[in-house]
């Protein structure tokens, strides 16, 4: 068959219109990084039927997959003493297209920066729920869900631009660092405002603002000498994700083929009897049919995880992760991540969701466990959350006749299960977060509050509150995750009271934030809270004594869950209290004489803080 000149020359212009750089990821590099061997993900439409060109930059490794639209290409820029390279697509002698790959500098001290620790109080928020500060963005033309603030469950518009705004706030509050749930690109159709289930992970969400506007929130915090910590999820993408839509390779994802959801079982990860069956469907099942599982044992995925998450970490100068489902994750794959990650960043700090209720099950997952150890494994994650305590505080202040396994024993115990733990200072301890019930509408009457954050704010680990629960917000967790993610009053223009603003908070709300305040502000400086000793005596009549402890201060402890007012006999206590101690007593500020007893009132809580002798 012969063709017209022009119908040939129309033929070579489509194809040269298809051969394009549509993406390239990551999007560019920095310069003296541990991690200098770096694999580009390049797509175009058929972009694996050409030819592919780096001038000037030797040891380049290409590889394929069955997918044409994909290139995986390899290269060092360990020795490259330049600004940038290109990258040509060629056919032939053509030059297609090109992509010039910039590698920048770093910021000074990038690689030795100190991640969160026990000397943190971290802020959970929702950035949709939490202020609008650029009502503009919140529909985009690019995104499929719009606002709709009447819906509990869709987006309401909170963005970047208003946890900026109310930054002073969150300051005030006595937190130092501020983790937000994930906001990078969520596509769906709807459900996208808790954005777990992403659609790019190289762009943040255009309904809470851009890449340039979250690394500035990154800057105004560590201009308060505060930290910002991502939500990353390497366990599963959402449905819409663009490479998911058309995948690099059939096993980019796990599939059965097709959709399996997960057993949830997490116990499969290092049950001695476990059937494979089971264990598969915990690691490789979907989450959710709408999120699908992404196959961390192929190292094309390994690879591009760990360096989105370097990425992140060097663009927006961040001081942390919290990893969504870390034991969901394939854990011999999501070992290697965390190992790459803490090698790029030794201080850094990485906090792993490990939703169990067992303190030996939880302890597997934390860095050089003697637990995971029996099973030759580490999964080199620092910190995980202590699910156990948190089990405890969603039952312990409704237990106010204390049995032999009812009342503050249950603190107690949880406490008595710490040697499980490699570090306890790195466990983040919780009352609440965003998928668990608000504790403010578990417990209405503000005293059990009370009582929670003098726990929170004195116990070992790392003290996380949930936005709102300082001016007292409520939500039912029967009624939908809408309902415990409400918007925060203020946040939006046109709202009745802003409490945000100190002086339109009513009278309750006061109460809620200045007991907060004060405890995490004193909590700010001190070392014996941070890195103390701790010293526990079994609850007598659910009153709960502690002590924190190091070689210039003592803190006394002292919760009371009876609905009695109660005398305490201090002599029970002089292995570490001595017969006369002036202490101060930080919740009411007073200076108080321990000898003997002391009287405490139902429902309250001291602290007592003085010298050691």
């Amino acid at each position: 068959m012969k063709y017209k000149p022009f119908l040939l020359l129309l033929i070579f212009a489509s194809q040269i219109a298809f051969a394009q750089f549509e993406r390239v990821e990551p999007p560019f590099w920095w310069k003296d990084m541990q991690m200098s061997q770096i694999q580009l993900m390049i797509y175009g439409k058929n972009i694996a039927n050409y030819q592919l060109e780096i001038p000037n930059v030797q040891n380049i490794q290409i590889e394929k997959t069955e997918n044409k639209n994909y290139l995986f290409v390899t290269v060092e820029t360990k020795n490259l003493n330049q600004d940038s390279f290109i990258i040509r697509l060629k056919k032939g002698r053509k030059t297609i297209d090109s992509y010039t790959y910039e590698l920048k500098e770093r910021r000074p001290g990038s690689a030795t920066r100190k991640g969160f620790d026990a000397s943190d109080a971290i802020y959970l928020l929702m950035p949709d729920r939490f202020a609008n500060g650029d009502p503009g963005n919140d529909s985009h033309p690019e995104m499929a869900e719009k606002a709709d603030r009447s819906y509990h469950g869709g987006r309401h518009g909170g963005d970047i631009q208003g946890i900026i705004n109310n930054l002073d706030y969150i300051e005030n509050l006595g937190m130092t660092a501020i983790w937000s749930t994930p906001m990078l690109a969520d596509n769906d159709d709807k459900y996208s405002y808790h954005t777990y289930a992403q659609s790019d992970v190289y762009r943040i969400d255009p309904r809470y603002g851009t890449n340039a506007l979250y690394r500035k929130l990154g800057a105004e915090l560590h201009k308060r000498d505060m930290k910002l910590i991502m939500d990353y999820v390497t366990n599963h993408w959402g449905i819409t994700h663009w490479m998911i839509q058309d995948l690099p390779t059939y096993d980019w994802i796990h599939q059965f083929p097709g959709y399996a959801n997960s057993n949830y079982r997490m116990t499969t990860q290092y049950d001695p009897n476990f059937s494979e069956r089971d264990k598969k469907y915990c690691e490789d099942g979907w989450f959710v049919s709408t999120m699908p599982d992404l196959n961390q044992r192929h190292p094309l995925v390994l690879q591009y995880l760990i360096q989105n998450a370097i990425w992140w970490i060097e663009y927006a100068d961040l001081d942390g992760f919290r990893v969504d489902t870390y034991s969901y994750n394939d854990k011999e794959a999501i070992a290697k991540w965390t190992a790459a990650i803490m090698q790029e960043y030794p201080n850094f700090n990485i906090v792993g969701e490990v939703w169990l209720h067992d303190q030996a099950q939880i302890a597997y997952w934390q860095k050089d466990s003697k637990i995971g150890a029996l099973q030759n494994y580490n999964s080199h994650c620092p910190a995980v959350m202590d699910f156990t305590l948190h089990d405890a505080i969603m039952e312990v202040f409704h237990e106010e006749k204390a049995t032999w396994t009812e009342g503050l024993i249950k603190v107690y115990e949880n406490m008595v299960n710490d040697f499980l733990y490699p570090d306890t200072n790195q466990l983040l301890i919780f009352a609440e977060n965003h998928d668990t019930p608000r504790i403010n509408q578990l417990y209405p009457d503000i005293a059990d509050y009370k009582l929670i954050m003098t726990l929170l704010a004195t116990h070992r680990g790392i003290p996380q509150l949930y936005y709102g629960s300082a001016i007292g917000m409520q939500g039912k967790k029967e009624v939908g995750d809408g309902d415990i993610r409400r918007d925060f009053p203020g946040g939006w223009d046109g709202d009745t009271q802003n409490a945000f603003d100190p002086i339109e908070r009513t009278a309750k709300q006061k109460e809620y934030f200045e007991h907060t305040a004060t405890l995490f502000q004193w909590r700010k400086n001190q070392k014996v809270i941070h890195s103390g000793k701790t010293k526990q005596f079994i609850p007598e009549n659910n009153v709960f004594v502690y002590f924190r402890y190091h070689k210039e201060d003592v803190v006394m402890v002292v919760i009371n869950n009876n609905i009695e007012d109660q005398e305490i006999d201090l002599r029970r206590f002089r292995e570490i209290l001595p017969t006369q101690a002036n202490a101060l007593e930080v919740i009411s500020g007073q200076n108080t004489l321990l000898e003997d007893s002391i009287a405490i009132s139902a429902k309250s809580s001291k602290i007592f803080q003085f010298k050691n002798q």
